[in-house]
């Protein structure tokens, strides 16, 4: 049955996302000025897109301390670390404030079998250590670090694989069950990330059937929608269906989405329609509706929302208020960026929801993909970058005044 939005909402502390103090507690003066200076820099689109390249070709001819330069900068500040050892200062400094690590292995494949392997491993070495540790409630992976995105897209069209690409194709399959089988094994939850429209019906199919396997008692694998394309609260409401039917839980993870762009280019290049909503507001509209179908039906879907977006994460909390939801309820979690929207991720803790911190890592070098999206996204994401600029800003003038 449907969550009862007639039950008594329990008493919860109030929240504010505007509360610098909470937000940037951790942070020393210097950090914050440190962040002040980068959140400036990345407000210039120019200045994003000329030193990205950059920093690129320094790291490439190996130019005496360019590492070090962007260790100690934009990689310090969105990645926790070249390794998982060097990640766990950042995992404990996070648990201090009752905010979950979400470790996300974000070294990009070369698309061979040693480098599926590779990847499988580092994955299952992330499962171990959430099995141990308190403040890891996920872990994650991208099913193209598993398998060749090729044989995703031709399993997605319909074309015949031929007995070489079906024996890739299986032996794909059989990494990503060895990271459900170990998530299940352990108890650790287990985000199965989104990717491109052209293939994520293929991995839609494959989630399922995980879940189908491994989600029956209660989620263990979930997997990811991107609200921003127009048919996803559709598959979603398809996907609560069939579990109902199949008798297994529903693990959802709620996204606005990361391809937006390559999206609308792919499109108008074979000819079909944009699957992109016309709208930022459609999108907004369409993520929130998705956040009240998966509370609605809390009953077989746990919901993680993934969203820097302070209205839709404000929603949130007033939904599972209407729906007698305690902010402790392990189904529901609230996820943002390690490095940005401090501000929701604090007070949400701080007020005692589930709240975690996707923590990408690997080594500088090929890390270096990732962190260029993450300077493009911000400078590309109308106020977002200006928005933590300014906060910053006011926490400095807070502490100034104190």
């Amino acid at each position: 049955m449907p969550a009862n939005p007639a039950v008594p909402a329990p008493p919860v502390a109030p929240i504010s996302f505007e509360d610098t103090r909470i937000a940037f507690e951790s942070k020393s003066d210097a950090d914050l000025r440190k962040m002040y200076a980068l959140f400036a820099a990345m407000n210039n689109g120019s200045l994003v897109k000329a030193g990205g390249g950059l920093m690129q070709s320094a790291l490439k001819f190996n130019f005496p301390g360019t590492k070090f330069l962007i260790k100690h900068s934009i990689f310090r500040q969105f990645c926790g670390g070249e390794t998982i050892e060097e990640c766990k200062p950042v995992i404990a400094e996070l648990g201090r404030y009752h905010i979950g690590t979400i470790l996300d292995y974000s070294v990009e494949g070369t698309g061979n079998d040693r480098s599926f392997d590779r990847t499988r491993d580092e994955i299952l070495a992330t499962i171990a250590l959430a099995a141990t540790t308190p403040n890891i409630p996920f872990s994650v992976f991208k099913v193209t670090g598993l398998m060749p995105t090729v044989l995703l897209e031709k399993v997605q069209a319909g074309a015949a694989l031929t007995p070489d690409e079906q024996a890739t194709f299986e032996r794909g399959r059989q990494r990503l069950d060895a990271l459900c089988a170990s998530a299940h094994q352990h108890g650790v939850r287990l985000f199965v990330d989104a990717e491109e429209s052209w293939f994520q019906q293929t991995i839609d199919d494959l989630a399922e059937d995980m879940m189908r396997r491994y989600n029956q008692e209660r989620a263990i694998v979930w997997n990811t929608y991107q609200l921003y394309r127009h048919d996803r609260l559709d598959a979603l409401k398809a996907a609560h269906d069939r579990a109902v039917q199949g008798g297994y839980y529903l693990g959802v993870k709620l996204v606005r989405g990361a391809y937006m762009e390559k999206e609308a280019r792919v499109a108008q290049q074979r000819g079909y329609q944009n699957p992109i909503n016309p709208s930022k507001q459609a999108t907004d509209d369409l993520y929130n509706e998705s956040l009240r179908y998966c509370v609605q039906h809390v009953d077989r879907i746990s919901l993680c929302a993934g969203t820097h977006n302070e209205t839709s994460s404000l929603l949130l909390t007033h939904l599972m208020q209407q729906a007698g939801l305690a902010p402790q309820d392990e189904r529901v979690w609230f996820a943002q960026l390690y490095g940005m929207s401090d501000n929701l991720s604090y007070n949400l803790a701080h007020a005692g929801y589930h709240t975690a911190k996707y923590v990408p890592y690997g080594p500088v070098e090929a890390v270096m993909p990732y962190l260029l999206r993450r300077a493009n996204e911000n400078t590309a994401i109308a106020g977002q970058s200006s928005r933590e600029f300014l906060l910053i800003q006011k926490e400095l003038r807070r502490r100034q005044g104190r």
